[in-house]
């Protein structure tokens, strides 16, 4: 739908490590996205909990648990596969999952495609 923007190197990324926050607009008003790298791939979400609409990372880009296998959410313990975002313990187990975002690795850059609920925030 929308045109690739690039958020990061990909070495910026390690396996089950931070992850990279930015900005994005969700029905007009500004939320933030997030890409981590897990098994190799890399994977975008919205930085929003499918408990309740609180940003995920508890530090700018803390996203994982201390095992680096799952993503948590750092205000009510809601945990999340990874892979696919679906909801893995706490709160939301069995209901739920983190909005997944298109994201791209390429020529040794991440990449981030836009659709019509997740936009790119204006410049204002």
């Amino acid at each position: 739908m929308g045109e690739l923007i690039e958020l990061c190197p990909a070495e910026a990324l390690a396996d089950g490590g931070p992850g990279v926050r930015f900005a994005v607009s969700v029905g007009g008003q500004p939320a933030s996205g997030f890409v981590v790298r897990f098994r190799g791939q890399v994977r975008g979400y919205l930085n929003r909990c499918a408990h309740v609409a609180m940003e995920l990372d508890w530090q700018p880009g803390m996203f994982f648990d201390a095992d680096g296998e799952y993503l948590i959410c750092a205000t009510h313990g809601a945990l999340y596969d990874p892979g696919s975002g679906a909801c893995a313990g706490g709160p939301c187990a069995g209901r739920g999952a983190l909005r997944a975002l298109e994201v791209v690795e390429r020529d040794g850059r991440v990449w981030w495609r836009p659709d019509a609920y997740v936009e790119a925030p204006r410049g204002d």
